[in-house]
């Protein structure tokens, strides 16, 4: 039997935090360009960074578009197989 836990606890949705980091930060956004960009204090972009707060897939989503950059690179990122159990 396969229990899921809370997706913001796991190391997929870790990564998926680093992965969005690492965008940002490729394309010389601060938090606050990119709070900007997606019409949101940059406390939420900090929050989303540190793990205190998950994005659903409608934001998600809305996150990479802001960043220009694909929401399934990410995944991939995320959940490559050879990192899965």
């Amino acid at each position: 039997m396969v229990t899921m836990q809370k997706s913001i606890d796991t190391v997929e949705y870790e990564k998926l935090r680093k992965w969005l980091r690492a965008q940002r930060e490729d394309k010389q956004l601060t938090m606050r360009d990119l709070a900007a960009l997606l019409n949101r204090p940059h406390t939420f972009v900090s929050k989303v960074e540190q793990g205190e707060r998950r994005l659903d897939v409608v934001e998600y989503v809305t996150y990479c578009r802001s960043l220009d950059v694909s929401p399934f690179d990410g995944m991939r990122a995320s959940f490559k197989k050879s990192d899965l159990t």
